[in-house]
């Protein structure tokens, strides 16, 4: 296993540690981090590892922040419409 797929395990390990934390602070933060190191992340495992591997870091990524790509896609669907009208 190469340096990209170890931070990506970590990357991912972190991920799941940040959704056990109890908070009342604005849990949105470590969303906008955990994103804001995964992007440059999987481009670094794609560069690594190609881009079949690259696609499956990406589902694994989009698995674990499901919220933010739930919010990203209601957001592109209501500019998609309000074009198109």
């Amino acid at each position: 296993m190469n340096l990209s797929l170890i931070l990506a395990c970590i990357w991912a390990l972190m991920a799941n540690l940040a959704a056990m934390i109890p908070s009342r602070d604005n849990h949105w933060a470590r969303a906008y981090a955990l994103i804001v190191l995964g992007i440059p992340l999987l481009g670094y495992v794609t560069w690594q590892n190609g881009p079949w591997i690259g696609l499956l870091v990406l589902a694994a990524g989009m698995s674990l922040l499901r919220w933010p790509m739930l919010y990203l896609t209601r957001r592109a669907r209501r500019i998609l419409r309000g074009r198109e009208s």
